[in-house]
Formats: C-alpha cells, structure tokens, sequence
C-alpha cells in the first residue's frame, strides 16, 4: 500500500473542504433565500387587513390574531411523522393548506413574518415548564420564540405556546404583571433567562424560561429532530392540539378537551375516536386526514382501558 505524499493529503484536504464550504453555502442560501413569506397568503389566512408597518399596535395585532387562527398542534409528530422547518414546508402546511404547527414551525413564520415588515427580530430558545412540577426531570431546552426590539424596548412574541400562549407580546424589562387578553404574565428576570409566569387562581405557575442569547437557524434544526423523532419527546406519545380564540382556549390533550372561557369558566369533556376528527374540524379547523385514524384509535383505546 503506497504512502500518501503530502500533496496528495493537501489535495484530498483541499477537495473535502470545498465539499464542506459548498454544503454549508448551500444550506446558509436555503436559509436566507427562503426566509421571505407570502404575507398577503399570510395575513388572509389570520384575517389581518390593517396596516404593514413595525409598530407595537401591529406586533399586539398580529400576536392575537395568530394563534386565534393558526392552531398549535403537533399530529403528525403523534403519527410517526418527522416534521420538517424549512420555510417552504412550514408555509405550506400552515398557510396553504389550513394546518397548525408547534414551537418551531410557528414561531419560524411568526419571525419571518414580522422581519418582512420590518421588525428587528432575534430568535430564542428556552424550556417549556407549563404542566411540569417542581420534582420532574429538567426538561430539554426544546422550545423556540422571537424577540422583537421596537424603540429601544425588548418583547417576547412567542405564538407556539399551545394552551398557556400569550395572546399578546410580553414586555422583557419589567416585572410586574402584564394583562393580556386571556390571561395575567410576569416576567421574571434571571442571571441567564427570562422566566415567563401565569397567573391562575391567585397562583404564579411557570410557563417556560428563555435563554438571553440569540439562536442560529441551525441550532433548531437538532432541537426540532428531538421534538419531532426522539422517544422520550412528549409529542411523540400525546396529541396535542391547542387554539386560543377571542373568547375561550381550546386545549385537546389525547381524547380530554378542555374548554377555557375568558371568564375562567372550565369545561372538560372525554371524546371517543369520532368526536376528536370532528372536534378537528370544527373547532380547530383542520381537516382530518384518514390516515390519523389509527393513531387515534389506539388513543382512545388506551385511555378507556
């Protein structure tokens, strides 16, 4: 067996890395190329027809409107099926063809959006505490959401929260509570994150910490395969499906829904198989694909048994 010379090494160096600088290049012009969204598809699919400009009264406007109308929902997740953050798929799926998303499929176009009509927006990434006590397992850092600066003053917009969402942006700099339109918020502000708090019942409950620093696109690529593939991701084993409309949450867990009126009034009703796909469809919008039957089968199965 022959013994490379050095210019072979060189050579075969030299032609490994311009694999690696083209692949690299390749997927940073996907990134950016792609980063615009059609915002006239965009705007009817919410029921936006006000002014396109970066003020705080768009930012309010838009941050109810979304989740009001785009619902969180993570089905294929809980049907085997792999979710994919590449803006062309994620306006597709929630735009054009009236499907929800989670954390990084909403909150990606919630950014894109806001960028296109000018908004600074920086992307975060955080962990979700919302129905998690004080006991469990540290949860992964798995969760994405958008800071926006406008005049000097920070916000968090996040719109993929699911049934704790914010229907407002969050005030970053300040402590004291912040009404929304559905529910209370504090922020809470650490040596490394912001700590998001709701109040229920005279209670604060954590709801997720976010981290200060700013987030790479490629940073949640891996945090989406692990929502997305990995066994141990709550998507994985619950249906999750959640809409925040003006008067009332909606919050499907499994076969339980939840009905949250404005006023705190609850209702909790058990489906079986038939009443989730229309509760699909007429509550949160989405038509039900047939090949998510036996999925929810096995669901509702499980959870009679």
């Amino acid at each position: 067996m022959p013994i490379a010379t050095d210019a072979t090494v060189q050579s075969g160096h030299n032609s490994l890395q311009s694999q690696v600088d083209a692949c690299w290049a390749m997927l940073s012009g996907r990134l950016t190329d792609a980063a615009s969204v059609d915002l006239d598809a965009y705007f009817e699919r919410i029921g936006y027809d006000g002014p396109r400009t970066a003020t705080l009264d768009v930012l309010q406007t838009l941050h109810a409107l979304h989740p009001a109308n785009i619902p969180f929902e993570a089905i294929d997740v809980f049907n085997d099926t792999p979710i994919s953050i590449a803006p062309e798929k994620v306006d597709q799926k929630l735009i054009h063809d009236g499907r929800g998303g989670y954390c990084f499929e909403q909150n990606s176009l919630f950014g894109r959006v806001l960028r296109s009509l000018g908004f600074a927006v920086e992307g975060l990434a955080g962990r979700v505490l919302w129905g998690y006590g004080p006991d469990d397992l540290p949860r992964p850092r798995c969760h994405m959401a958008n800071r926006v600066t406008i005049d000097g003053e920070a916000w968090l917009a996040d719109v993929g929260l699911g049934s704790c969402v914010p229907t407002a942006p969050l005030l970053l700099d300040i402590e004291t509570p912040q009404v929304t339109p559905h529910d209370i918020y504090r922020v809470i502000k650490g040596a490394h994150a912001y700590r998001v708090e709701m109040e229920r019942g005279g209670v604060w409950n954590a709801v997720h910490e976010i981290d200060y620093a700013p987030v790479s696109d490629l940073d949640y690529e891996v945090m989406n395969w692990y929502a997305s593939d990995h066994p141990d991701s709550d998507f994985c084993k619950t249906l999750m499906v959640a809409r925040s409309a003006p008067f009332a949450r909606f919050t499907l867990r499994n076969n339980r829904l939840t009905i949250r009126l404005v006023t705190g009034e609850e209702e909790h009703h058990s489906l079986s198989v038939g009443d989730i796909s229309q509760t699909l469809k007429d509550i949160f919008g989405i038509e039900p694909d047939p090949r998510w039957q036996a999925a929810f089968d096995r669901l509702v199965t499980r959870n009679n048994g």
